[in-house]
């Protein structure tokens, strides 16, 4: 099978593509940068989602593309200067003015690419997105998320979105956060927010069913919520990454959430950025959980516990760089 893989890249994608493989699929990837594909097997087209460019030509002949990309991204390659960074910070108006301008990037980037997969006769497209919450208010950024599923599920009909909490893995830049947080902070202060519940799932059993969301047929149309099998508050998240690195970390908890604060103080924490940190903690605003499991019974995906989903992350987190706290 054709198979195109946008977010080559990225976290999701890089670890997608050998998996594809395995199963023998004539494999092409789209990137702005084609340097920064640095998987072998693939064959790497210059394009671009939010110009059309290149899309026509990488969709040629596809049967199954996969939609990877998120706009929040773009901000690892283009931090501000440290001494901008601080003025914006303090500046709401220019944060929400930013967040809109990443939603109205990936509705763009959405658009344009369901309309070339449509009029290239894609079969699927396959979109990993975020978990929904249930009877709470979406944040901007879980919305726009559900936009671009939105997007991409109507333009071509027999595709599949996956919703996903945390991805538990050596590259999944809100698993490095939190792993930062535990190693340089002696106190862990966790606002209101810490009682919420989530699944976090290992990047092994994502990428598993991303693969075999390629060809199943009983997916067709569907919306899928997947998690891991340990339901746990963010608080619990966090202790269960200190245990593992062998370090202990008490908590102290706040009975105000102070997001936009509290996104600020854990981006530089964490040396990450802002832009980043802040849309993801607005997302903590009640349980995350996936409606069912109606994804790992039609799939037939084993799921890794929480706990070796973290030490296999860390354990490909030390082959590259070393942890401190370690």
């Amino acid at each position: 099978m054709r198979i195109l893989v946008t977010g080559a890249s990225g976290f999701v994608g890089s670890a997608l593509i050998p998996r594809l493989l395995q199963d023998g699929h004539d494999l092409r990837a789209i990137a702005r940068e084609p340097s920064r594909v640095t998987v072998a097997g693939a064959h790497v087209l210059r394009g671009d989602v939010l110009t059309g460019e290149g899309l026509a030509e990488a969709l040629d002949g596809v049967e199954v593309a996969y939609y990877l990309i998120h706009s929040m991204e773009r901000s690892a390659g283009a931090r501000p200067p440290a001494h901008r960074q601080g003025a914006r910070g303090h500046d709401g108006g220019r944060q929400a003015a930013r967040l809109e301008e990443f939603s109205a990037r990936e509705r763009i980037g959405a658009q344009r690419f369901a309309s070339a997969a449509a009029k290239a006769g894609v079969s699927r497209i396959v979109y990993l997105g975020g978990l929904l919450p249930r009877g709470e208010p979406m944040s901007r950024h879980l919305a726009s998320r559900a936009a671009v599923e939105k997007v991409l599920l109507d333009a071509v009909p027999g595709s599949v979105a996956l919703r996903a909490s945390i991805v538990i893995g050596a590259r999944s830049r809100s698993f490095r956060l939190l792993v930062r947080l535990v190693e340089r902070m002696p106190v862990l202060a966790l606002p209101a927010w810490r009682h919420y519940r989530t699944q976090p799932i290992d990047e092994r059993d994502v990428t598993e069913m991303l693969a075999l969301a390629a060809d199943a047929s009983a997916l067709a149309g569907l919306s899928l919520d997947i998690g891991g099998p340990d339901v746990l508050t963010y608080e619990e998240v966090l202790r269960r990454i200190a245990q593992t690195m062998l370090v202990h970390r008490p908590t102290l908890g706040l009975n105000v959430s102070v997001t936009p604060i509290a996104a600020r103080v854990a981006a530089a924490i964490a040396q990450e950025d802002p832009e980043l940190v802040q849309p993801l903690m607005e997302s903590l605003a009640g349980d995350l959980l996936p409606a069912d499991d109606r994804a790992v019974r039609l799939l037939e995906v084993p799921l890794h516990s929480f706990d070796a989903a973290v030490e296999h992350a860390l354990a490909e987190w030390e082959r590259v760089e070393p942890l401190a706290a370690r």
